[in-house]
């Protein structure tokens, strides 16, 4: 705004009054410019005038504002105007000092900056320098090379076994770098020598392999080769009293027979051959069954589900059940429907002879047969004489109180239900002395002590008791194959001798 219009401003404002009185009057001052300034008196002398102006212009306008108050004549006003119009010039004139000086202060100070700021500028270019030294010596430190994992042949060794064309080279002026560099050369001449001999045996393997792939080839032909020289050898076998073809065939065939029986076998087998006992072993039955039955005990036993995992499922749910456990075992034939009597494929036939005899064709004095019910984990055996019922059977109580016509160990009964016994029609019987034939261990119904400190009106049963527990000590002994051998040869004697 120029004085002109400024001037005008004022004097209407004058004129119509009221305006002035509660507002303040906005002059500009240079107070912040001066707070930074610390040269001499004669820099201060525009801030200095600029006060001073400041000061007169808000003298004039508190006597043009305390005239109009007092109501005083408006003539009094026109040279109080002229003097504030001069304060306004005089307030350019310093405003516009104030600005000369602020443009050379300016300059002055972009004069320094230039040479500070090329310092600085070469400070920075030093620093980064030197950060980039400190990070390539550190680099050079930490630097990691292939030669602590190489293993290298000791000194000694080097000194020793190296040829003197690597010992006697010099590759650097250092002492212990020239020495790990003829190392290194040395270890790199061994490891090459060692590749050749390396290719050279995997050639060598490679051959091998393919030889034994063919001869393995030729093995593989071998048992389709050898079956019509087997059938062609077994007259010479029987005439010569050999039973390699029959030893190995039933030893592939017992790898099929569950563990009790496996026991039984394995037990009769080292009796045989130890002691040279009079006996004789087959195994009978369907081996594709007993292949079938394994397979699918493995898939049982490896948790993978079969077609007939829900019938088992449903079967047991049932055996759970008081009410149906008794309704399906009321009689034989729901038990013979229900599969609790499902016998092995596989059976043990065992031929006992006269060890007092020579010849073993007229000798033979019994044949057993065991075989192994799955449902209840027992073992049977029985003879050809079983069918005239248990009073008559060679085998009934051969130990004191076991006539196989109950379930031995209490699992079994709770299984089937304690009624259930072994009636005449069964040709193979649960007894004791073949569970513990097979290893399968029970506790007896009653405890032993609990026997021997009955009361005295009971002696007679007690001593009753007593006498099964002695009659089974032999079986329990480590010759108890020996001496169930022993009792039937002399029961079976002794039965020829009455007839």
């Amino acid at each position: 705004m120029n004085p002109r219009s400024y001037t005008e401003t004022l004097m209407r404002a004058v004129e119509d009054g009221g305006g002035m009185e509660d507002e303040e009057m906005v002059v500009p001052t240079a107070e912040s410019g001066s707070r930074g300034s610390n040269a001499s008196s004669s820099e201060e002398c525009p801030f200095r005038l600029l006060r001073d102006a400041k000061a007169s212009a808000e003298s004039i306008v508190a006597e043009m504002l305390s005239i109009k108050r007092d109501g005083k004549p408006k003539s009094l006003l026109r040279e109080l105007i002229s003097q504030m119009l001069l304060q306004f010039l005089n307030l350019r004139q310093i405003n516009r000092s104030i600005l000369v000086e602020e443009e050379r202060v300016r300059s002055e100070t972009e004069n320094a900056k230039v040479p500070l700021e090329s310092t600085t500028l070469q400070l920075h270019n030093l620093m980064y320098e030197k950060s980039y030294y400190v990070k390539a010596i550190k680099a050079c430190k930490e630097l990691t090379t292939k030669y602590p994992d190489i293993e290298l042949v000791s000194e000694e060794e080097f000194f020793r076994d190296a040829p003197e064309e690597v010992k006697g080279c010099v590759l650097s002026n250092h002492s212990a770098h020239d020495l790990m560099l003829k190392r290194l050369n040395f270890e790199l001449s061994q490891r090459k020598k060692l590749c050749k001999l390396h290719e050279k045996l995997e050639q060598k393997k490679k051959t091998l392999s393919e030889t034994i792939a063919k001869r393995k080839k030729f093995l593989s032909t071998l048992p389709s080769n050898f079956k019509p020289l087997k059938k062609a050898s077994l007259p010479v076998q029987n005439q010569l009293g050999l039973e390699h073809t029959k030893k190995i065939k039933r030893h592939h065939s017992a790898e099929l027979l569950p563990q009790p029986l496996y026991v039984i076998f394995s037990q009769l087998s080292a009796q045989k051959e130890a002691f040279g006992e009079a006996i004789d072993l087959e195994i009978i039955g369907s081996v594709k069954d007993a292949q079938a039955l394994a397979h699918h005990q493995a898939l049982k036993d490896n948790g993978i589900s079969t077609g007939s995992e829900l019938e088992d499922d449903e079967h047991n749910e049932d055996a759970q059940r008081p009410g149906k456990r008794l309704r399906r075992v009321q009689d034989r034939e729901s038990l013979d429907q229900a599969g609790i009597f499902e016998v092995h494929p596989l059976q043990i036939v065992l031929h006992v002879y006269d060890n007092e005899v020579s010849e073993l064709k007229s000798a033979k004095l019994i044949t057993l047969k065991f075989e192994y019910i799955l449902q209840l984990n027992i073992i049977c055996v029985g003879t050809e004489e079983s069918n005239n019922g248990p009073e008559n059977d060679i085998l009934c109580n051969l130990f004191p109180d076991d006539t196989g016509c109950e379930l031995p160990h209490q699992s079994a009964k709770l299984f089937v239900g304690d009624s259930i016994m072994f009636i005449r029609d069964r040709t193979s019987r649960p007894y004791k002395w073949a569970q513990h034939l097979a290893g399968i261990n029970f506790l007896p119904e009653v405890s032993p002590l609990l026997l021997m400190s009955r009361e005295t009106q009971e002696n007679s049963d007690a001593a009753k008791d007593e006498d099964v527990i002695s009659g089974f000590l032999p079986n329990r002994q480590h010759i108890r194959v020996h001496t169930i051998l022993q009792r039937i040869r002399s029961r079976r004697k002794t039965q020829l001798a009455l007839s």
